[in-house]
């Protein structure tokens, strides 16, 4: 009996990884970021969207951060409640952008399309820390953090194969719908934690931004710079006659192929540590966005993809780095460590993507992308800063086994 109870439970990790990995496919890779991805074909098909792209955008990243604030009050405690959350919001909002004709609907289901991803994330930290040997917890939580590119990979081949912007839509929703499905069923059976769990009974807002400054600043930064791909990225590159607007998938094909390099986060961070793996990331990122803006101005269709599929290294990789931060400096309180530092990415993207959006048409996008990719330096530089709290070097394993948090 002790031995099936054993093999039991080797076999649940890595199946809670790959069901972690693909709720963050859907919510993140298809409900969240499919707006960007799927711009060019909304806008050819339903031309009364376009002005409401950039909007939408804003209000995603808006209705994330409220979601995952939402969540870093009870997520340290039933994480199961978020990981059904996000797969609930995910397949509603997704099934309402497939329906929308006019903004304001649109504008709508994006917003809760994008719950869904501010509930995910916290949800699976602790879901993946209950479930994982702390051996491999770090390697879990990135491979669990890679789900964005596996989404992006996904909705770019939805996006390539389907005859409809709404057909992709309704398909995205059905993904979302089976994801949240599996990892909540999963999340149910096995040994997730629930109930009060000691030292993280709602940690303070006042203690997480004291305690994670640092990251935070860069995050919200970050944020800032990486809004001009992911929301406008491809439609500018259709616009400027780089790609074709029906072969705006394959973009998002590559740079979901280049993030699935995220999965070496936690090896990145073991070797160079927190502070200079952010600084990597982040520059590489700017290097990315810059890459873009040599592409519009030269219409370099392999430069495009090349830059797509760097800037998707990048940020899954810088993604990542985030949660491992959260987890390294409160491992008491590490979902809403992550809500806090995610929460800060989505807010620094809802700003650039007003910024970008009220900015397009009357800014050359080559002077976007380069000032996107300073606002990406200024985020290495600001993730250097010495802080009182955390190690100085940062391995990339986790935490001691949590008391709650089986082995």
């Amino acid at each position: 009996m002790a031995a099936k109870e054993k093999e039991g439970r080797t076999l649940a990790w890595p199946l809670m990884g790959v069901a972690g990995m693909l709720l963050i496919a859907t919510t993140y890779g298809m409900a969240r970021f499919g707006v960007g991805l799927l711009a060019p074909v909304l806008v050819a098909e339903r031309p009364g969207l376009a002005g409401a792209i950039g909007i939408a955008a804003a209000g995603q990243y808006v209705s994330y951060g409220v979601a995952a604030a939402t969540a870093a009050g009870w997520v340290d405690r039933n994480p199961r409640l978020g990981v059904l959350l996000a797969g609930g919001t995910a397949t509603t909002g997704c099934l309402g952008i497939a329906a929308a004709q006019d903004g304001a609907t649109f504008v709508g289901a994006v917003l809760v399309a994008g719950a869904g991803a501010g509930f995910a994330s916290p949800a699976l930290v602790r879901v993946v820390d209950g479930f994982v040997p702390s051996a491999r917890r770090a390697l879990t939580q990135s491979v669990v953090n890679t789900g964005t590119a596996v989404g992006v990979i996904g909705a770019g081949a939805v996006a390539s194969v389907a005859t409809r912007a709404g057909v992709a839509w309704v398909v995205m929703a059905a993904c979302c719908a089976a994801a949240g499905t599996g990892a909540w069923v999963l999340a149910v059976r096995g040994r997730a934690p629930t109930g009060r769990v000691p030292g993280a009974e709602g940690p303070s807002v006042q203690g997480l931004v004291a305690s994670l400054s640092v990251p935070v600043m860069a995050a919200v930064v970050a944020g800032v710079g990486s809004a001009f791909v992911w929301t406008f990225g491809p439609l500018l590159l259709a616009e400027g006659g780089v790609v074709a607007p029906d072969d705006s998938g394959g973009l998002w094909i590559g740079l979901g192929a280049g993030g699935l390099l995220g999965v070496l986060t936690g090896a990145l961070v073991d070797r160079a540590g927190l502070r200079r793996g952010w600084v990597l990331t982040a520059a590489v990122l700017a290097l990315a966005t810059g890459g873009l803006g040599a592409a519009l101005a030269t219409t370099g269709v392999v430069l495009a993809h090349a830059a797509m599929a760097v800037f998707g290294a990048a940020y899954m990789a810088l993604s990542g780095a985030l949660i491992l931060w959260a987890r390294d400096v409160r491992p008491e309180a590490g979902g809403a460590g992550t809500s806090l530092l995610f929460i800060a990415l989505g807010a620094g993207q809802a700003v650039g993507s007003a910024l970008v959006g009220g900015l397009r048409d009357i800014v050359p996008p080559t002077a976007l992308a380069a000032g996107a990719g300073a606002v990406c330096l200024v985020s290495a530089i600001l993730g250097a800063l010495p802080s009182t709290h955390g190690r100085r070097r940062v391995r990339a394993r986790a935490p001691s086994r949590h008391p709650a948090a089986p082995a």
